[in-house]
């Protein structure tokens, strides 16, 4: 590991972790999400809340630091990939204790994780999609001190035969690359709002991906549902207009009705929102 001083590299560092927490802390807020919890209420969960989830954020703050001060400058090798399982695995703890032992962003910490390591792998300096690939490239190495955990996520990949959260990063998140940060921009591009915006690169996630989130609680039922319904709000015109904000509250029943809940698609957003702005150029002066 390169010793950082207080100087451009601790600086970078503290940035990429500041962002990573806002970035949690902004999806969770964004209004209305379908079954989710945002700052309307708790959506499809019973145990979760948005105090609850800001808390978990900051909570994640050291642990994105220490991931982006270990990762400064360095190849993506087998070193380095257990010390970013470790380094999750604790920031995973930290978490639970803050929350009451309550998950609340254990995906978001695997996402999120690798993309603060690949940014500061690259300098802090880098295009989206160089920091998506680079993560890819650590999310393919093994960890052989990861601990053989079968979670509900994994259930599901198993139970449906679908790619997981595990596969996306390995393909270098092309919900992300591919359908999320196209739509933010093209959104913005048309004269939606920010909130506007990025509830549509919600929608676009959501088209596409195989939550395992949804799958769990709402099995195949839900999962066609949340694709659909998220088709119809842009093909509505988007979450700005009148007629995508009617298919949104309609998509918002639907998954309150089923008790589903795409978190998978929220870290995937969160992802989206870190890449957005890392990448600006105008993020250097934070």
């Amino acid at each position: 590991m390169k010793l950082l001083s207080q100087t451009h590299a601790e600086v970078q560092a503290e940035r990429l972790a500041i962002f990573a927490r806002d970035c949690l802390i902004d999806e969770a807020r964004l209004s209305p999400k379908p079954g989710l919890v945002d700052s309307r209420g708790n959506g499809a969960h019973h145990d979760l809340s948005l105090d609850l989830m800001e808390r978990s954020a900051h909570s994640l703050t050291p642990t994105f630091l220490l991931l982006a001060r270990h990762s400064w400058q360095r190849p993506a090798d087998m070193a380095l990939r257990e010390t970013v399982g470790r380094l999750g695995r604790e920031g995973e703890h930290q978490m639970m204790t803050a929350t009451d032992g309550v998950n609340t962003h254990r995906g978001a910490i695997w996402a999120l994780g690798l993309l603060v390591s690949a940014a500061a792998m690259l300098n802090g300096n880098a295009s989206a999609q160089q920091i998506a690939e680079h993560a890819a490239l650590l999310a393919r190495l093994p960890d052989c001190a990861a601990p053989k955990v079968f979670s509900k996520g994994l259930k599901a990949t198993h139970q449906y035969k679908v790619p997981g959260a595990r596969e996306e990063a390995q393909q270098a998140f092309p919900h992300v690359m591919k359908l999320a940060l196209p739509q933010l921009l093209r959104s913005r591009a048309n004269g939606a709002g920010e909130s506007e915006a990025r509830i549509d690169a919600l929608m676009a996630i959501m088209t596409s991906l195989s939550d395992t989130c949804v799958l769990s609680r709402a099995g195949m039922t839900g999962l066609n549902a949340m694709r659909q319904g998220a088709q119809a709000v842009l093909l509505a015109g988007g979450s700005s207009c009148t007629a995508g904000r009617a298919a949104l509250a309609h998509l918002d029943a639907q998954m309150l009705a089923l008790n589903a809940s795409p978190g998978g698609a929220a870290d995937l957003l969160a992802a989206t929102l870190f890449l957005d702005r890392v990448s600006q150029p105008s993020s250097d002066s934070f």
